[in-house]
């Protein structure tokens, strides 16, 4: 049983991804994407190992959970496909030490957050951190530059907080997006971290922007933001979108849309130096971002259902990943 589910999931990520590589090229044009902040090539090109990249040494890094792990093999093992010299220091610890980390050279790039970046690093207020993708990647490039570093173009997925609840309770009140709780909040009961009430992808945002009012607020531990609605506490929860839950049990549980577009972009941007930039020449940027052009919320949910629940380890999940989407030979 536990095979034909995960055979049924890779056949799941092969079939999104498809769908992201036919609309990209749909809608494409004939720019790389480095400029405008797109989210990579959107093709599933094969990756050709350069000679010349041999000579460089590239040291991938990445924070200590499951989906900065993955991140971090993917990228890793993309770039080691091109030729590069790659070692990784995937256990860093918190965004401030991965940073610490590329500023003294021990590691030559990581994929961070771009709210994470904007309001950690660089003192925005999270109410102002953009919510669209490609302008709060412009926004913390820029911010990098000034400090001798760079970021490339934002993955497709976003790893943010979403309003969810069960998908019989979305079904029963007619909920696909935020919206729709409006008129309806004030006899719904929300569970979310302690921090909620002060940040603006939570309790803040929805009832300023969303102008929402709630029968009850409850603070949550995160590791239980599933279980109090499995057990009838909270009719909604402050859930993360690439949670592994929302793959593993996409029958059970749904996430409501930011249809007003309130909550920070939290897409990838893998952070490096300019000196390795140089150094690495053209396939570097080139091979990240075409690697994550298939990364859509509903594959990373996968990806990280692969090691969250099926137990497999993060470098196998994203070697599959590579062969399946078909950017190394299997």
């Amino acid at each position: 049983m536990r095979n034909d589910k995960v055979r049924w999931r890779a056949l799941l990520v092969l079939l999104a991804s498809l769908a992201l590589v036919i609309g990209v090229a749909a809608c494409g044009d004939d720019d790389d994407g480095s400029d405008d902040g797109g989210g990579g090539g959107g093709s599933t090109e094969q990756i050709q190992s350069n000679p010349d990249n041999g000579k460089v040494a590239i040291t991938v890094g990445s924070k200590n959970f499951t989906e900065q792990l993955v991140l971090g093999e993917i990228y890793a093992q993309a770039l080691e496909a091109a030729g590069y010299k790659v070692e990784k220091k995937l256990d860093l610890g918190s965004e401030l030490i991965a940073k610490k980390a590329l500023e003294t050279g021990e590691i030559s790039g990581y994929p961070e957050y771009v709210s994470t970046a904007l309001t950690s690093f660089f003192g925005v207020e999270p109410g102002q951190v953009p919510s669209n993708p490609q302008q709060g990647a412009a926004q913390a490039r820029a911010e990098f530059e000034k400090e001798g570093l760079t970021s490339f173009a934002p993955t497709p997925f976003a790893s943010a907080n979403a309003v969810g609840t069960l998908k019989e309770t979305a079904d029963k009140l007619g909920l696909t997006k935020v919206s729709d709780l409006k008129g309806k909040s004030q006899q719904l009961t929300l569970y979310g971290s302690p921090e909620c009430r002060q940040r603006v992808d939570c309790l803040v945002g929805l009832e300023g922007p969303y102008g929402l009012t709630f029968k009850e607020f409850k603070p949550v531990d995160i590791g239980l933001r599933y279980s109090v609605l499995d057990k009838g506490q909270a009719d909604l929860s402050i859930l993360f979108t690439t949670d592994a839950q929302l793959a593993a049990e996409a029958d059970k549980y749904v996430i409501l849309e930011d249809d007003k577009q309130v909550f920070p972009a939290g897409n990838v941007v893998f952070v490096t130096d300019r000196a390795t930039v140089k150094k690495a020449g053209p396939d570097y940027q080139k091979t990240i971002e075409l690697v994550q052009s298939g990364l859509t919320e509903a594959v990373m949910q996968e990806l990280d259902a692969r090691v969250d629940i099926d137990k497999e380890t993060s470098e196998k999940v994203a070697g599959d990943y590579l062969s399946e989407e078909g950017y190394i030979g299997g």
